[in-house]
């Protein structure tokens, strides 16, 4: 077992599940999506960018660029909910909401497109 591969495809996964656990809810109400499951899907998500830098196969590039939109989306969400009415501290109105949901949804995208292309090399692989 190649302990690099398991790390990889451990945080491909883990971003994958922390960005659905926070755009699952009533998309335009506060109270379904914790801010801390944001910041965490973002942090993960940058990890994962990380991990794929040093890859320069082709579907190394395919990798780093879901990562790269994965965390543009989540940034700007994050960015979102932090400059909105009341910061961090209080919940967004729901128009914010909508508009943070809808970017995250974009990253969850952009996870989902690097989980199937993990899946397809995996598949793929000769040993």
């Amino acid at each position: 077992m190649n302990l690099e591969k398991v790390i990889f495809g451990f945080f491909i996964i883990l971003a994958l599940t922390l960005n659905v656990g926070f755009v699952m809810g009533e998309i335009s109400n506060p109270g379904h999506h914790s801010v801390w499951l944001l910041f965490f899907a973002l942090l993960v998500s940058m990890v994962t960018t990380l991990l794929k830098i040093g890859d320069r196969s082709q579907i190394g590039a395919i990798f780093l660029s879901a990562s790269l939109v994965a965390n543009l989306q989540l940034i700007i969400a994050t960015t979102t909910w932090a400059v909105g009415e009341g910061g961090m501290t209080t919940p967004p109105s729901q128009e914010q909401m909508v508009t943070i949901i809808s970017l995250a949804s974009g990253a969850l995208v952009a996870n989902i497109v690097s989980v199937l292309m993990l899946v397809a090399d995996t598949l793929m692989a000769r040993r």
